[in-house]
C-alpha cells in the first residue's frame, strides 16, 4: 500500500460525505516517519466531515492511522478552515 492509497481512502471517504465534492482539496506533507494530510472542504461542508462532537472527523482519522500502518508511517489527518 503506498501514500497515495491512504490519500485516496481519505478522499472517498470526504467526497462522499460533502455536498460539494469538488472543493475537496487534500495535501500532503510527509516527514521521515510521519505523513500529515491536510483537508480542506467548502464552508459550508465543515460540519458534514467534523460530525457530531467530532466523530466522523476521528472515525477519519482512525481509518487513515490503519492504512498507514501497513507502510510503517505515522499517520495524521489535519482538518483546516
Amino acid at each position: 500500500m503506498e501514500n497515495n492509497t491512504v490519500r485516496d481512502i481519505i478522499a472517498y471517504i470526504v467526497e462522499n460525505l460533502v455536498e460539494f465534492p469538488d472543493q475537496v482539496e487534500i495535501n500532503e506533507l510527509e516527514n521521515d516517519e510521519t505523513v500529515t494530510y491536510q483537508l480542506k472542504v467548502a464552508p459550508s461542508d465543515m460540519g458534514k466531515v467534523i460530525g457530531r462532537q467530532g466523530r466522523i472527523a476521528k472515525e477519519i482519522r482512525v481509518l487513515a492511522k490503519a492504512a498507514g500502518q501497513r507502510e510503517h508511517k505515522k499517520v495524521m489527518v489535519d482538518i483546516l478552515d
